[in-house]
């Protein structure tokens, strides 16, 4: 039911309403529905009441420890961790919300066809999630899983080579032989880069700092991390996607194995995951054999 809480406040308006600052009237609150929804029953701590419509301490603190874990690191100010913050969520988020469903509910709005479709397509993906949790919450790597998997793989899970590369990228191939030319007679890289190259680079006399394989394109790769480039060494020139780039191979970091206790966590958990995704896919084969299954492809467009 909490769940099902969380995925229906998507589907307010209430963020609308989030700039309002006085909420309760002096004048009596008129009562929006005589009837109003199905009153369940309730569990925990009654904390509010929106026309005979209960709001539990259980159900406050659930949605602050959600909206908590979306501030962002760098403002931990803009969390709910006070008591008057608490209050102030209450009043500006959860009562508006009751009112605004209750008044959506007066209306028939819940009974309209789309709505419809829509409430029960989010009921058929919490299903599915609580029975993949059920199915699969058990489910663990065993030590010796995870050290088999290490040791297999050991070479694969190596820290990746670094290089520190310099690189001057200019618009004309003439311009790169022009530059290549300069630096062959012995003029510093750096300084060239600052003057000639139009990369965002150029600033730091072209220092890319230490890269892996892959941030760069392929054309790039192939000459930074070839086997003949060696320290303190320039490339000639080539093409790539910005023109016509140079490089100088500044430094190396050669690749290192990583211990397995560094690994452990990531291996137990791909494993878990692997492990997941295994059990589900034999539930869903064993379900379609005992399921009548009914595909109309001629009805695809």
């Amino acid at each position: 039911m909490k769940q099902g809480r969380k995925i229906l406040y998507l589907i307010t308006i209430i963020s609308f309403l989030a700039g309002c600052e006085k909420f309760f009237p002096k004048k009596p609150v008129k009562e929006v529905s005589k009837a109003g929804p199905q009153i369940l029953e309730v569990k925990g701590t009654v904390i509010a009441r929106v026309n005979n419509q209960p709001i539990t301490l259980e159900e406050l603190n659930e949605e602050v420890e959600n909206y908590n874990k979306y501030v962002p690191a760098d403002r931990p100010e803009g969390k709910i961790d006070t008591r008057d913050k608490k209050l102030n969520y209450l009043k500006n988020e959860l009562i508006r919300r009751s009112l605004l469903a209750q008044v959506a509910a007066d209306r028939g709005l819940d009974k309209k066809e789309e709505l419809q479709k829509a409430l029960n397509n989010f009921k058929q993906n919490l299903l599915v999630a609580e029975l993949v949790k059920s199915e699969t919450e058990n489910i663990e790597a065993t030590s010796t899983e995870i050290e088999d998997y290490y040791n297999q793989y050991k070479e694969q899970l190596k820290e990746p080579e670094e290089r520190r590369i310099r690189e001057i990228v200019v618009v004309a191939e003439n311009d790169a032989r022009d530059v290549l030319i300069e630096l062959l007679k012995g003029s510093d890289f750096a300084a060239l880069a600052q003057m000639k190259s139009i990369s965002a680079s150029a600033k730091n006399g072209g220092d890319l700092g230490y890269i892996k394989r892959g941030l760069k394109s392929p054309q790039f790769d192939e000459v930074a991390f070839s086997l003949t480039l060696e320290a303190g060494r320039t490339s000639n020139y080539f093409k790539g996607p910005e023109g016509y780039y140079i490089l100088k191979l500044e430094a190396k970091r050669e690749s290192k194995a990583k211990s397995l206790s560094e690994l452990w966590d990531d291996i137990k958990n791909g494993l878990r995951f692997l492990k997941q995704q295994k059990k589900i896919e034999e539930l869903i084969s064993k379900l379609s054999a005992d399921a009548r299954i009914e595909v109309f492809e001629s009805a695809v467009k």
